[in-house]
């Protein structure tokens, strides 16, 4: 039986001189991918095993980077790779952050300097391939959907190909376009429980889950997107949106839970997508029932599209007064179970607003939050974009004040709720349009992975402010609410005059 490694890329840190972290460090997360690739590859017949070095706590530096007249240290924080390239007939990385890619082409380095066949997939990989093929990958896949896994896996390890090739760019500049169509998450193995319990976490990037959350697991119900938003990777995959079915999810609920998790993630891109189709509504009506049956509290940690818990569900001149009976059932929580975390990707919910066609007006959004905070969730991450090129200290003034109103009324109707503001600067990301048009317009102040795929550390001036006065705005934005309880927000950074 062939032998496939699949590495976890060590975590990242960017240190000031005081060790101040100026990044989001996620080392101990749930593992999303991991549980849908490495299913696949063992029921192809492949003996797989998870190398996790984001498992440790060792430190290493790997260069520097000035950003607001400061030297950050970056530092690689889990263990080394100390297998040998020989131990396995193929090695797969996945690489979603493009601030883990200097770390991930380390470790593809010095395993193809041995002779070791690296295959690389995940988001970043995925939208900028060269880099990793630069530091000596065999090969980088390109569906997202999991419909190229076997066929790769069956080449790089000499075995009969069951299919040909197909959605992968070879180093030797061969490139396979993808099937079609893609693979759909209703055909993805379950996971086994050695699987599961491998790939469950203790930390969650939105906040500090109590103890008897503990662990988080996780579940992708669905791949790809409705929208085609110009900061976002997603449209690029050319997926469309693809979905579990309610008995499916569920059956990948229950298979964390057994595994001994008491809260799962639900990372989807779009898991509301869902309410676009006939019986879609009653889908999610389904799936959050039979979560709360399984005694289980759901996060959801990358966000859900609000303009969908909506009557008209989002659709062109559509009703947009809430829909309280999904949104009860997608927030609401009892004390024991049903949604405990959610972040809103408010975005832009004032000025700037028409840059994103997801979003609510401000007053119908006002009222679409006041809905989700009565529905009982405890626990709300509110996250907006600053640094758009029209941005402004005047325009940043008015997103404060509509923020302070949001938060003080969000309070008043819960005063227990934990409500913090995520501010994130603009991250250019690989082949997005948003991405192009901060680099044509030269607004764009750094190229460093680091900095421009950090969640925290501004990178592009607007055209009324720098980017360190953006990053200043960030750090206002953030004192907002329960600043407390991120990392990050109780920085006092410096001026910004400092470029």
């Amino acid at each position: 039986m062939k032998k496939i490694k699949m590495v976890e890329i060590p975590a990242l840190k960017l240190l000031d001189e005081n060790g101040n972290n100026w990044t989001a460090l996620r080392r101990r997360e749930p593992l999303v991918s991991k549980q849908i690739v490495m299913p696949q590859l063992m029921a192809g017949g492949y003996d797989v095993e998870m190398i996790n070095l984001k498992d440790g706590t060792e430190e290493t530096d790997f260069g520097t980077v000035t950003w607001r007249g400061m030297e950050l240290r970056k530092v690689v924080v889990g263990r080394a790779l100390r297998e040998p390239a020989d131990s396995a007939d193929m090695w797969a990385v996945t690489i979603n952050y493009i601030q883990e890619r200097e770390p991930a082409c380390m470790i593809i380095r010095q395993l193809s300097e041995q002779g070791a066949k690296v295959i690389v997939g995940g988001s970043d990989a995925f939208a900028d391939p060269q880099p990793y093929l630069e530091a000596g990958a065999y090969g980088v896949v390109q569906d997202k959907s999991g419909a190229a896994n076997l066929s790769i896996a069956d080449y790089v390890t000499g075995q009969p190909q069951r299919e040909p090739l197909s959605g992968v760019i070879l180093a030797d500049g061969q490139k396979f376009k993808s099937k079609s169509p893609p693979m759909s998450p209703e055909d993805w193995p379950l996971p086994s429980q050695d699987v599961v319990k491998e790939c469950l976490g203790i930390d969650y990037w939105e906040t500090q889950l109590p103890e008897h959350l503990l662990p988080i697991g996780s579940v992708m119900a669905d791949i790809g997107c409705d929208r085609k938003c110009d900061f976002c990777e997603t449209p690029l995959y050319r997926l469309g949106y693809r979905k579990m079915s309610p008995k499916t999810v569920l059956k990948w609920f229950a298979a964390q839970k057994e595994a001994g998790a008491k809260s799962v993630i639900c990372p989807s891109d779009q898991f509301l997508g869902r309410v676009l189709w006939k019986g879609g509504r009653e889908e999610v009506l389904e799936i959050m029932a039979g979560i709360r049956e399984l005694g289980l509290a759901v996060l959801w940690g990358n966000g859900l599209e609000i303009k969908k818990l909506t009557v008209g569900r989002s659709l062109p001149n559509s009703d947009l007064t809430p829909d309280i009976e999904l949104i009860n059932a997608v927030w609401g929580w009892d004390g024991k179970t049903g949604c405990y975390q959610g972040y809103i990707p408010a975005e832009r919910p004032t000025f700037g607003r028409e840059s994103y066609a997801k979003l609510l007006p401000w007053q119908e959004h006002l009222t679409m939050v006041r809905a989700i905070v009565e529905a009982g969730v405890p626990d709300i991450t509110y996250g907006v974009i600053v640094g758009l090129p029209d941005d402004s200290h005047d325009s940043m003034v008015g997103l404060h004040e509509a923020i302070e109103e949001l938060y003080h009324e969000a309070k008043s109707i819960n005063p227990d709720l934990v409500f913090n503001v995520t501010p994130y600067a603009i991250r250019p990301l690989p082949g997005t349009p948003q991405s192009a048009q901060l680099r044509s317009s030269g607004l764009l102040r750094f190229e460093d992975p680091a900095i421009i795929g950090g969640f925290w550390t501004a990178c592009a001036d607007t055209k009324h402010m720098s980017y360190a006065e953006v990053s200043d705005w960030q750090t206002k934005l953030a004192a907002i609410g329960n600043s407390e309880l991120m990392e990050w927000q109780s920085i006092t950074g410096p001026t910004a005059n400092a470029q």
